[in-house]
């Protein structure tokens, strides 16, 4: 856009996001934009393909959006027309099972409708259960109709799809179901308002507009560290030691342990402890994953600019995230793989407390608590020369360990029917008896395998056994093995359970191996071995 900008007068601090859409998504994003009132100015847009560009256009001209939330075809056509953000909201894997399992209570047979291209890995899924699914694709509306029309001439009977197929189903006396969920819908706000805080803090967007200090409190808090099992409750005792000091922290775990969750836990407790002390009522928390920054702007987001430092730079230049992270907390997340170069400006910066912008020559005072995490091995990766060992002592003085969910024992299954009671209630589900029974089969699966990707695995899979043993689709383990193979991929040459939980559970059933093997899912001479190890 050409000339001059300039956000009314009434404008707040919020990022604006605008949500477009002209079918039954229009109500999901009404419904789910409410638990985002109070970090966005959300404005529902109920219009579609060129009548919504013209009329975003014409919006734009004396608005401001930093986002926009679209989906399918719609949200694609919206992509390659506006220069604003456009968030397209994906459904997942989990949504289209669910979907899927409402459908086939319908009818017997399947129409699935997607935009451009099939879904290739349901073919595998299809062939397995012997489900009698069309798959269909579509480019333009006129293509979608004739779709519908041929399965319809094809007999069948229900349809799933985004909302154009829907509503053009149900135009044609078809079932419809509808295969966004309110979590894809959420995710997608989340993804809006991160674009949002990062195109902010590198000067990409808002003209003279701050920051939403709503978009950097932290969400987490030590309440929601989940566990009972004696990793997890020193875990939290640490947090709440390392909360009175100002020191660097570095936190080391595997993929999915929660470090982002203990970070903003130790951000809570640290000013919760300093009380008064503190100059400002909501401390900022500002995340930078290290290993994500785009390559423009590896310098320009954490460092800031000043004006004419590159092509395309605001006028005024830019403050970067370590400067809006005054008075607060930097968590500086994945940072064995931030490049040397950004190592050496930030080591200067943690020594001085001062950084300097990209292309400036003053130096601007900041003062933070740095909380660093990371799943690699440091000292590994200053061996070989990809990490300053200086930096790492800088950042390591005080070490908080996360315990891989392989080594919490009974926590696995505390929180695999947390996740499965928490999925069953979003699929309107009661956990009734059958379910009950269903799950407790599936509980040595889950005690016995490795977790590689912890507990964001846990979760992931508690959500697609939710689905799955509430629909007629599981009648056995074989079903379950085709659904959840990862489960059955477990073998003598996988990580073993900590000796103190094989002790555990053999101390439960009065040392009665055979019992003790049956419950972990392995068998008498495996656990013989690990026990042995």
């Amino acid at each position: 856009m050409t000339g001059t900008f300039s956000p009314p007068a009434s404008a707040t601090a919020k990022p604006v996001i605008w949500t477009v859409s002209v079918t039954r998504l229009f109500d999901l994003f009404r419904d789910v934009s409410l638990e985002f009132d109070h970090l966005a100015t959300i404005t529902p847009i109920q219009l579609g393909f060129e009548k919504a560009v013209q009329y975003i256009r014409k919006k734009l001209a004396t608005e401001h959006c930093d986002a926009i939330i679209a989906a399918g075809s719609n949200g694609a056509y919206l992509k390659s027309r506006l220069s604003v953000p456009v968030i397209l909201i994906r459904p997942g894997g989990f949504d289209l099972l669910q979907a899927l399992g409402k459908a086939r209570r319908v009818a017997d047979r399947i129409g699935l409708v997607t935009y451009k291209t099939p879904l290739p890995a349901l073919q595998e899924f299809q062939h397995a259960f012997q489900l009698p699914l069309e798959q269909r694709s579509y480019v333009t509306e006129e293509d979608a109709r004739a779709q519908i029309s041929e399965l319809k001439a094809a007999g069948i009977k229900v349809v799933v799809g985004a909302g154009l197929i829907t509503e053009l189903a149900e135009e044609a006396g078809l079932a419809a179901i509808f295969i966004y969920s309110a979590t894809t819908v959420r995710d997608a706000f989340s993804d809006a308002l991160d674009v949002t805080r990062l195109a902010l803090a590198a000067g990409a967007t808002r003209r003279d507009h701050p920051l939403h200090r709503d978009t950097l409190r932290p969400r987490y808090g030590l309440e929601d560290l989940l566990g009972e099992c004696p990793p997890v409750a020193q875990l939290r005792r640490t947090i709440m030691l390392y909360a009175r000091s100002p020191a660097a922290v570095l936190i080391e775990g595997e993929t999915g342990t929660g470090k982002e969750l203990a970070a903003q836990a130790l951000h809570q407790e640290y000013f919760a402890h300093r009380g008064g002390h503190s100059r400002r009522p909501h401390p900022p928390f500002v995340a930078i994953n290290c290993g994500a920054i785009a390559e423009s702007l590896l310098e320009a987001e954490p460092f800031g600019y000043e004006e004419g430092a590159f092509t395309g730079s605001r006028r005024g230049g830019r403050s970067g995230l370590l400067e809006t992270a005054q008075g607060g907390t930097l968590f500086l997340d994945e940072i064995g793989e931030m490049p040397l170069h950004l190592q050496t400006r930030l080591l200067r910066v943690l020594e001085e407390k001062r950084v300097t912008r990209v292309g400036g020559q003053q130096p601007v005072a900041v003062e933070f608590r740095v909380i660093s995490a990371t799943h690699c091995d440091l000292s590994q990766a200053i061996a070989r020369g990809h990490f300053r060992a200086d930096l790492f002592y800088r950042l390591s003085a005080l070490r908080l360990r996360l315990p891989a969910l392989r080594e919490r024992g009974d926590d696995i299954s505390m929180l695999a029917w947390r996740y499965l009671t928490q999925a069953l209630a979003a699929l309107n589900i009661p956990l009734n008896e059958p379910l009950h029974q269903q799950m407790s089969r599936c509980i040595p699966l889950l005690q016995r395998y490795a977790w590689p990707g912890n507990i964001r695995e846990l979760r992931n899979i508690t959500e697609r056994l939710a689905l799955l043993l509430s629909s007629a689709m599981v009648k056995d383990h074989a079903d379950l093995r085709l659904l959840v193979p990862e489960l059955f991929t477990v073998n003598d040459e996988a990580p073993a359970l900590p000796a103190p939980s094989l002790q555990e559970v053999l101390a439960r059933y009065g040392g009665d191996r055979s019992a003790a093997a049956q419950h972990l899912g392995i068998s008498r001479t495996t656990l013989w071995r690990r026990l042995k190890k």
